[in-house]
């Protein structure tokens, strides 16, 4: 208690479909975006709506129970080893790491703000929600 008030710490929380991989990330999150690439839609089933998310803002447990795979030379991704879940995308040159927004285990209140490489998207589905569409 601070001058006789509560602080409040915004906090979210994820995990995989097994719960063997757990998070915890501190504050606000930003606007999510969807990304329609091929290897996003091949890892994922869909496309990959995650959220950027600073290296210091979260805490993971149980990530002995992460596999990473090396989908490019600067990019991997990370899924739980046990269920399979999709959990992160991470490239080793920058200072954030994206989450999916599938794996939080409550609501967020974030909303998406754009999609990313459309011209790689399904033919299966239309993109008709207004949000601004990045070709790449």
């Amino acid at each position: 208690m601070q001058n006789g008030s509560y602080e409040h710490e915004l906090r979210h929380r994820g995990s995989c479909l097994c719960g063997a991989v757990t998070f915890t990330i501190e504050g606000d999150i930003a606007a999510p975006d969807a990304c329609h690439c091929s290897a996003c839609r091949k890892q994922s089933g869909h496309y990959f709506a995650s959220v950027d998310v600073a290296r210091d803002k979260l805490a993971v447990e149980g990530g002995e129970n992460v596999c990473w795979y090396q989908s490019s030379e600067k990019v991997r991704r990370g899924f739980c080893g046990t269920c399979g879940s999709s959990l992160f995308w991470d490239s080793t040159q920058r200072d954030w790491i994206a989450v999916a927004m599938g794996a939080f285990d409550a609501s967020t209140g974030a909303r998406l703000k754009k999609h990313i490489f459309v011209a790689d998207k399904g033919d299966y589905y239309d993109i008709a929600d207004g949000l601004p569409q990045n070709l790449r």
